[in-house]
């Protein structure tokens, strides 16, 4: 029982074996129109005299095993032979030229092969570079037309290829089994990015694309506030410190300069203390109060009065300690309340001072 299925294998692998003359590769050829075609043809032996490679049925070329490839009529057609066979090569293909390849061996063998020839089209994104505010809805819509057979149509965001539920498809035939797809894609706008519809068919490694441009509104806006805003901080930011230190160093060359004025006239403000000690005090022996609005009289000018009160600073220096000498002393009358003492220092003989007692 296991034997029978064992010798039938056997058997059927002799046969093949047997059969097997010749080999044509590839079985399956599919082209772009334009492109170039070619199949191999290889004997499995050296017992055959002419091969006859026919296109669709119709015989376009012949090999002689003695001579080589005899004269055609059909100038895109030639064979170049190889260590095994030859190799049958088709220029320029067109669409009708899409058929059955075979190659056949007089009186051995012969084997065929399919030939597919593509059509490349266009493709094009309809309208300009887009412009839309965020979170806006933007349709896009994108025509490959031209292709045979019907291309396959993609969307990429990006270079992110777009799920086909995204989008949808209309098909029309244009004629001599030409197609041409249509399709509608919408997105969401949330950043500004590059759209792109993608076309191709099997034979085209890579697809056709065509692309726009999506810029999102407030995006742009937000770019420019902040290149807005960049320049006035850094410059605020400058002049600030620039103040600050100009600040610091006035507050330090005035703080230097009082230092200074203090190093250097220490006497003056002893001698001012003074004055005003000696000055209430008179007042208080007298029960008065000082005036201080009171200034002496004589001679007008700048000058006079400063070499009077050098003088004055020097007696009430010398004698603040003495009650002065009563020179004159009116006696308070009924209408009046005040009372006018005059006093003359000692040392000096031109100068007077009055207190009036409230």
């Amino acid at each position: 029982m296991d034997i029978l299925p064992l010798l039938m294998l056997l058997f059927s692998l002799r046969t093949e074996g047997v059969g097997a003359k010749m080999k044509l590769s590839p079985e399956s050829l599919t082209v772009l129109r334009g492109d170039e075609a070619s199949f191999t043809c290889t004997p499995s032996s050296h017992e055959w005299t002419v091969m006859v490679w026919l296109l669709n049925g119709r015989a376009v070329l012949t090999i002689s095993k003695e001579t080589g490839v005899l004269p055609s009529i059909y100038p895109n057609v030639t064979a170049v032979s190889n260590k095994n066979g030859w190799r049958f090569v088709l220029n320029n293909t067109e669409r009708y030229n899409e058929g059955q390849v075979t190659c056949d061996i007089q009186l051995v063998d012969k084997r065929t092969a399919s030939l597919f020839v593509q059509e490349k089209g266009t493709v094009k994104v309809f309208g300009e570079n887009k412009l839309a505010f965020k979170g806006q809805s933007v349709l896009f819509r994108c025509q490959a037309a031209g292709w045979h057979p019907r291309p396959t149509v993609q969307w990429q965001v990006d270079n992110i290829q777009v799920s086909q539920t995204e989008h949808n498809f209309i098909t029309e035939e244009l004629g001599k089994d030409l197609f041409s797809v249509i399709s509608n894609f919408s997105i969401t706008a949330a950043k500004s990015s590059t759209v792109a519809c993608l076309a191709s068919v099997s034979a085209l490694k890579t697809p056709l694309k065509s692309s726009i441009k999506l810029t999102v509104v407030a995006e742009v806006l937000q770019e420019e506030k902040k290149d807005d805003f960049t320049i006035p901080l850094a410059f605020t930011a400058s002049l600030s410190a620039l103040l600050l230190l100009v600040l610091l160093c006035i507050c330090t060359v005035l703080c230097y300069r009082r230092r200074r004025q203090a190093k250097e006239n220490p006497l003056d403000l002893k001698r001012f203390d003074l004055s005003v000690f000696g000055r209430s005090s008179v007042a208080t022996a007298t029960g008065g109060k000082v005036n201080l609005g009171y200034s002496s009289e004589g001679p007008a000018g700048a000058d006079y009065r400063g070499v009077t009160l050098e003088s004055q600073r020097q007696t009430d220096l010398v004698s603040f300690n003495k009650v002065p000498d009563v020179v004159h002393s009116r006696i308070p009358s009924l209408h009046s309340e005040r009372t006018t003492t005059e006093f003359q220092e000692e040392g000096s003989v031109n100068h007077v001072r009055r207190i009036t007692k409230v």
